[in-house]
């Protein structure tokens, strides 16, 4: 296989959004959201152009990965900058191949290379786990104290960038756009009729989002 991972392109945007729209169709819930909200979040002040990457296999784009900035927060105030990442995706017909974990590699060593030194992000477990991500409860990072959600993860791409103080997570507000349910199917439209359904995956994710770490 011929793999190039190269920032994303304009001429790019729809092949991404179609792919991504096909990783994800059903996964989550009935449909999908993050060709919409990739779509979208391309313009927001958080997107951060050079960690828009996509995986070109044999001359076609075959995953993408996108960061916004999100920010942690001590119980002092004092923020520190910190990344999150996604939509991730891979084609289908490419899934199970380790493309994705190359893509998430690249990106990593880019991260790291621009002085980034944390990665926060939402996810299941048994997929981050074994690209260096830890629960939130490791690292002390919380969504409110005492919440510390099974679904939220952390990576550190730099030792030690996190010191074990108490750290509530503040996450971009690039996702606030996929609340406009009306714009989301204007925007579906204009991809080609997909059924809506429901599969296991949408229950696994439902156990994952709504379950925190109580030790």
């Amino acid at each position: 296989m011929n793999i190039i991972i190269r920032n994303e392109a304009a001429a790019d945007y729809r092949a991404v959004e179609t792919l991504i729209r096909e990783a994800f169709w059903n996964h989550y819930v009935p449909g999908c959201k993050e060709h919409y909200l990739l779509h979208k979040m391309r313009e927001h002040e958080d997107f951060i152009p050079e960690l828009d990457l996509v995986l070109e296999l044999d001359g076609e784009p075959a995953g993408s990965i996108v960061y916004t900035k999100a920010t942690l927060v001590d119980e002092q105030g004092r923020e520190k900058p910190v990344l999150t990442f996604g939509p991730v995706g891979v084609l289908p017909k490419y899934q199970r191949k380790g493309l994705g974990k190359r893509l998430m590699e690249a990106s990593f060593e880019r991260a790291a290379a621009m002085g980034w030194d944390t990665v926060v992000i939402f996810g299941d477990p048994a997929n981050y786990i074994p690209r260096g991500f830890r629960s939130c409860k490791t690292y002390n990072v919380c969504l409110e104290p005492g919440v510390f959600p099974t679904a939220l993860l952390v990576k550190e791409l730099k030792p030690g960038a996190l010191d074990g103080r108490l750290w509530r997570y503040r996450g971009s507000t690039a996702e606030e756009v996929c609340a406009d349910e009306d714009a989301l199917a204007r925007f579906d439209a204009g991809f080609p009729l997909k059924e809506k359904g429901w599969q296991p995956s949408q229950e696994l994710f439902f156990i994952h989002s709504h379950s925190a770490v109580i030790r």
